[in-house]
């Protein structure tokens, strides 16, 4: 029988799940040790491994999401970078783009901040590729190699990014200086555009190639030290790493190109989604993940994550969806998200002109919300939770215990006398401010593009997700919410599910042509190659597209060609794209037409976990009273002691291991036979 690990560390705490087939996962929360994150996680393992009676030689693969890459970058912890270009494009990367948004708009004395990355070192060498790969100048390699390096050395670089122009149409000159560089200097890593993501659009590739080698030192060591600590406690199982589109790259791929991983933890929650959705039987449902940092909404379609290829890392922007040219351009597949500073630990805190806000600070996981007792002063949403009684006073986890006394204190002290509130009125501002900014995620991805969300049921997961997503349905009328069993684990549940997976791309611009075509899926036949090359397995599910754009227009949109086995013709091709460009901008395409960049998804068939029957104890269910802060007095079930097709009526609240969830009134809800909970509003709007 296969025993997977999954292990998501976020923000706060880190999650892991026991998973194995017919059997009812074996969890643990446990908080997330910023300093070295592996401490945690072999806490977590340990934990689960005990309460499961398992030997670790009992491991059969151990999968692992991370936000190592974006807390590095977030918090400017990453290595020294000398980036290298063609002579003459120095200032290319520089300059790229830049826009304020919101208060920023209003600083006079506003500076680029490079997503946090600080100061960027460049170095020219004299070559030059032109835009359809001809050699312009060649390059002498050896002394240009030299050059590079004395400059490394001279800006005190550990890594070298390189991106040359025009290399992804001709990667002849940047392959040659990166084996000039890697013989000479095997201490300084060195990254190559075309091997990180060969696309056109020099400021988007040498922006991922420049966060490509400020990432890889540390992420290579992060990956050896948990390689080398699950050796120590016995676990020799091979290790998976969730990429940033919800599939698994080995750490050897992670390692050289951790810019795959900016959105690790995010992508498994979406998946998990979608995996729920499956079982349910939802082909479309509203992805909220609340955890202790963040907040995360995501959208699954037709029974799929969406993916996108371009990402704002440290970008800032209206509710969450980053604006292009406020912080680091990636190329590479992402799930599509939206995030925000929202979660349990976000703090709450009254500016000068008496305003309440709630984040993006963030009390993290040291010291924590003020209700943890672990030294944190500052009132979070927890702490308004607390307050209001939607999360009960006592043990927590093994590592933390909720005083009701601290909450308040914090509360009291920070919000409530600053603004003149009683305690619960400030705790119901904080909540209801936090509910207002997830609100907006939800509408940012729905409403603005064109999604009815009251159609959609709402799959709330995360630590805090349940405790407010009936609250964030009423926002929009949405009357289903589906609370999963295991809801506060959901991430790592979605990591244990997902398919090894690998993604190519090319770039090289044809008219869209019947003499072109043959061309054109000549290299979707070579990228699949490559993909299948990368992932030994007989039955690959393959997912093929090509961006387009019109003749003289700078975007693309992409075009979805269907698995490998659908042969495609020019006249199904821009029928697909007509349609993809009446739905982006709201008029049929006119003129010529053209092929721009191709990629090409490989991915093992997704594991499937058939849904496990609790076993629920014979006596009546377990409940207490309890007065909440509005004054009203809700029932409160034990989670584990429902059995299947249980009803319960608002106000309630349900107390599971890892999550509780709050039913209000004029909403109802039930039990599946696996445990997950489905809301519903009794009057719908």
């Amino acid at each position: 029988m296969s025993t997977i690990l999954g292990v998501d560390v976020g923000g706060t705490f880190t999650d892991v799940v026991l998973r194995r087939p017919g059997v009812v996962p074996v969890t643990a929360k446990v908080l997330t040790t910023p300093a070295d994150p592996v401490e945690g996680i072999v806490r977590g393992i340990s934990s689960v491994l005990d309460r499961a009676g398992l030997e670790p030689g009992a491991v059969t693969e151990l999968v692992h999401g991370t936000t190592l890459a974006t807390n590095a970058v977030l918090q400017g912890t990453t290595a020294p970078v000398l980036l290298v270009t063609t002579a003459g494009f120095a200032d290319l990367f520089v300059l790229g783009r830049s826009a304020r948004v919101e208060d920023e708009r209003f600083d006079l004395r506003h500076g680029d901040h490079r997503g946090g990355l600080g100061p960027v070192a460049i170095a020219e060498v004299v070559e030059r590729i032109g835009a359809n790969g001809e050699v312009v100048i060649a390059l002498d390699a050896g002394p240009s190699a030299a050059a590079v390096a004395a400059a490394a050395d001279h800006c005190g670089s550990s890594s070298i990014a390189v991106c040359l122009l025009h290399s992804w149409a001709n990667p002849s000159h940047e392959r040659r200086l990166g084996a000039e560089l890697r013989a000479a200097r095997p201490d300084l890593h060195v990254s190559l555009s075309t091997e990180v993501w060969p696309e056109l659009r020099e400021h988007d590739r040498a922006s991922t190639t420049f966060l490509t080698a400020a990432l890889a030192p540390s992420m290579s060591a992060y990956l050896d030290g948990l390689a080398a600590a699950l050796a120590d406690i016995g676990i020799t199982a091979p290790l998976w790493v969730m990429d940033s589109a919800g599939g698994l790259i080995p750490p050897h791929v992670a390692a050289a190109r951790p810019v795959l991983t900016v959105e690790s933890g995010g992508s498994a929650g979406v998946r998990a989604v979608a995996e729920l959705a499956g079982e349910l039987g939802l082909p479309e449902a509203i992805a909220f993940d609340m955890g202790g940092t963040t907040a995360k909404v995501g959208v699954v379609i037709d029974g799929q994550v969406t993916i996108t290829h371009d990402f704002q890392l440290g970008g800032k922007g209206s509710f969450g969806v980053p604006r292009a040219g406020t912080g680091l351009p990636i190329k590479g597949p992402v799930v599509d998200l939206c995030e925000i500073s929202a979660g349990g630990g976000s703090a709450a805190w009254v500016d000068a002109a008496g305003s309440l806000h709630v984040g993006p600070r963030s009390a993290g996981a040291v010291p924590g919300p003020a209700a943890y007792g672990r030294g944190g002063t500052a009132p979070t949403v927890t702490d308004a939770n607390v307050v209001l009684g939607v999360l009960a006073e006592g043990e927590l986890s093994d590592q933390v215990t909720i005083d009701a006394g601290l909450a308040r204190d914090a509360i009291d002290r920070e919000v409530a006398g600053p603004l003149s509130l009683d305690t619960a009125s400030a705790a119901r501002a904080i909540r209801a401010i936090a509910i207002a900014k997830m609100a907006a995620a939800i509408g940012m991805m729905t409403v603005q593009r064109g999604i009815d969300p009251r159609r959609l049921p709402l799959v709330a997961t995360g630590g805090a997700g349940a405790m407010h997503a009936a609250e964030l349905a009423e926002q929009f009328g949405i009357t289903t919410v589906v609370v999963p069993a295991l809801a506060g684990v959901a991430s790592a549940l979605g990591l244990t599910s997902a398919p090894p997976s690998s993604e190519h791309v090319r770039s090289l611009p044809l008219s869209a042509s019947e003499e072109h075509l043959p061309i054109a899926l000549r290299i979707i036949a070579d990228l699949t190659e490559a993909g299948s090359a990368a992932l030994p397995v007989d039955d690959l599910v393959v997912s093929r597209s090509i961006d387009m754009r019109l003749r003289g227009q700078a975007h693309s949109i992409r075009v979805d060609l269907g698995p490998s086995s659908v042969e495609i013709d020019l006249p199904t091709v821009l029928e697909r794209f007509a349609d993809s460009y009446r739905n982006t901008y709201g008029v049929a395409p006119v003129g010529a037409a053209e092929f721009l960049t191709y990629r090409v998804r490989v991915a093992t068939p997704a594991r499937r976990f058939p849904a496990v029957h609790r076993d629920v104890p014979a006596d009546r269910p377990r409940s207490t009273l309890r007065t909440m802060g509005t004054g009203e007095e809700a029932i409160v079930w034990s989670w584990e002691s429902l059995p299947a097709d249980f009803e319960l009526v608002g106000p309630a609240l349900v107390e599971g291991g890892d999550t509780t969830v709050h039913i209000p009134a004029q909403w109802t809800a039930a039990v599946t036979a696996a445990g997950h909970i489905v809301l519903r509003h009794a009057t719908p709007a």
